[in-house]
């Protein structure tokens, strides 16, 4: 088995829904976040956002980081605290489901964020980097 410590790669779901007049507000925001990480965040690998086809109002960002380094990275993005001082006036519902092992800093600083989130902790599995 090999050891999960904060220098491996790990996902994150974050789950929201928009307010009813509020969408395309909110995708014109989360269309720049998304060109920004893509440009400024080499350590992001997947970056995903996804519309649940049952209800319009509800959508996933799904993001893939190649350690730690890249969701602190991510975290102190200018674009990114934009984004969730938009979703405040924008949104009704955010949570974060984090896969995989995270170190102390980057539950410290999502805590910081204040969106509310869950780990699953890993336990077996490998990594490919």
């Amino acid at each position: 088995m090999s050891s999960f410590v904060s220098d491996t790669p790990f996902m994150l779901l974050a789950k929201l829904k928009i307010k009813e007049d509020k969408v395309t507000e909110y995708l014109e925001i989360a269309n720049k976040t998304d060109k920004t990480d893509e440009s400024d965040e080499p350590e992001m690998l997947h970056h995903t956002f996804d519309q649940d086809l049952d209800d319009p109002l509800r959508f996933v960002w799904s993001e893939v980081y190649k350690n730690d380094d890249g969701l602190l990275a991510h975290l102190a993005n200018p674009i990114v605290g934009l984004y969730l001082k938009a979703y405040s006036e924008l949104g009704t519902d955010f949570s974060v489901e984090f896969y995989g092992t995270v170190g102390d800093k980057v539950i410290e600083a999502i805590k910081g964020t204040g969106v509310p989130f869950k780990l699953f902790k890993t336990q077996f599995g490998y990594s490919r980097v």
